[in-house]
């Protein structure tokens, strides 16, 4: 199961005693804080979390898999996730 934007806001109104409005306000505004770093080019680097950044992607050959139709997939951007080490040895249960 999902952790969705609305158990978020559920589990900061819990755990930090805040209203729900406030906690929607808080969550949307780190949320928006985030798409505007990323949608700048900017990495974002949330220390024992990871690291968001975005690539640029070539445009390259592609295959439609129903019609095996050959096609170019055009150039893009991306973002991509790197976990930092302590939330991989989290994951993983081990420790450093």
């Amino acid at each position: 199961m999902a952790l969705t934007k609305e158990k978020l806001i559920s589990r900061l109104q819990t755990q930090a005693g805040l209203t729900k409005q406030e906690s929607r306000a808080v969550v949307e505004r780190v949320l928006s804080l985030i798409k505007e770093t990323l949608a700048s080019g900017e990495d974002l680097l949330v220390s024992g979390f990871g690291k968001f950044s975005v690539r640029q992607k070539n445009a390259r050959r592609g295959r439609n898999p129903q019609t095996k139709e050959n096609l170019i997939l055009r150039a893009r951007k991306v973002v991509v996730f790197k976990t930092s080490g302590v939330l991989r040895n989290r994951i993983n249960g081990t420790r450093p």
